[in-house]
């Protein structure tokens, strides 16, 4: 059971040794520990499936998770919602580049001057989420919590010599996807279904009807999708693809290669983030839009990509060996740090783990 960093460091010093060969056999490393941590009781079961740019290789349910089992994958959305803003980018609708104050010419302060590249790359110097003391963001429209965005203060970068920071969070993708919506004259989840939804044939997965965890969300760009697994392995696929699923072009080449390159540029980023944690990553350049720059070359380039969540949901591809996973789960209630556990740091184990597979099985 990885619990914590120093057991997350042994695993993965036992897989560059070669000392899990025995333990694995097919696929049966990346399964045990799914197991491992549904016998542990964070989560009543998930599933998980692999492929790569042709087929699925591996997939498995746990618990009492079902291949069709439907639910909340919190920040995983992100991916899906950045990837239906570049449709609209390379349909000509947006522009990563488009300000705030171009759709929305009541954000008149500087939050106005942020640009959509800067909503999806956590940059524009918003609130990461509604402060204590105010209304939660689980409004049942965009424009509705967009209202209530509007008010809010610009936060100023740690060092003053810089003008943008790195911060995580969901707030500003509520205004790139108002933006979204005026510029397209239709809702969010109108332009997902047709954008990504469909042509993917990703038929349980939506931003609405809102969830109705934790009292409910908004559409929610950041952190609201709901999906299943073999959903979002189409969506993996497609990516893994350079934007193309049986034979249909969905997104450009040119928006997969925007999406993943370093959006932080000059950015503030206070260390250590998510990269630096997990995979004791040495550079800065931890983001593209909507997804984790988990590791790159020397180059610069991404060889391993993830948008994970708190709640266990981690999809991820692996460009070194031409592959993608997702695990879909949802942390049970109460469970999230019992026992050092954080499902947000635990789950990013599976990729290594997959290399290790797939280095033993040839």
């Amino acid at each position: 059971m990885i619990q914590n960093k120093l057991q997350f460091l042994l695993i993965i010093c036992l897989i560059f040794s070669g000392k899990t060969e025995a333990l694995s056999q097919g696929f049966s490393l990346i399964d045990q520990q799914v197991q491992t941590w549904v016998d542990s009781g964070y989560y009543h079961g998930a599933n998980l499936i692999i492929g790569n740019r042709q087929k699925v290789l591996h997939q498995k349910s746990f618990g009492n998770y079902q291949p069709e089992t439907s639910t909340y994958i919190a920040s995983a959305g992100k991916w899906l919602a950045s990837a239906t803003i570049a449709v609209l980018v390379d349909e000509g609708e947006l522009s990563w580049d488009d300000k705030v104050i171009k759709w929305l010419p009541e954000f008149a302060d500087a939050k106005g001057q942020a640009t959509l590249r800067q909503l999806f790359s956590h940059t524009a110097n918003y609130p990461d989420y509604q402060p204590k003391g105010n209304h939660r963001d689980d409004y049942q429209t965009l424009e509705e919590s967009v209202r209530h965005i509007l008010p809010l203060p610009i936060e100023a970068p740690s060092d003053s010599s810089l003008k943008r920071q790195f911060k995580y969070g969901g707030l500003a993708m509520q205004v790139a996807g108002r933006m979204a919506e005026i510029a397209t004259g239709k809702t969010w989840e109108t332009i997902f279904q047709e954008k990504i939804v469909r042509p993917l044939q990703m038929s349980n997965t939506h931003f609405t009807p809102v969830d109705s965890v934790g009292g409910g969300h908004s559409p929610m760009l950041g952190g609201g999708a709901v999906s299943s697994v073999n959903d979002y392995a189409h969506f993996l696929q497609m990516f893994l693809n350079k934007g193309v699923y049986k034979g249909k072009r969905i997104l450009s080449e040119k928006a997969i290669a925007e999406m993943q390159a370093d959006q932080i540029g000059d950015a503030f980023v206070t260390m250590p983030e998510f990269p630096q944690k997990v995979r004791d990553a040495k550079h800065k350049s931890i983001y593209g839009l909507g997804l984790w720059r988990e590791e790159i070359d020397k180059n610069g380039n991404p060889t391993l990509i993830s948008s994970p969540s708190w709640a266990g949901a981690y999809p991820w591809i692996d460009y070194k060996n031409g592959v993608f996973g997702f695990l879909l789960t949802h942390i049970l209630d109460g469970k999230m740090g019992k026992n050092n556990f954080s499902s947000f740091y635990a789950s990013p184990v599976l990729a290594y783990l997959l290399r290790s597979e797939l280095r033993n099985n040839h």
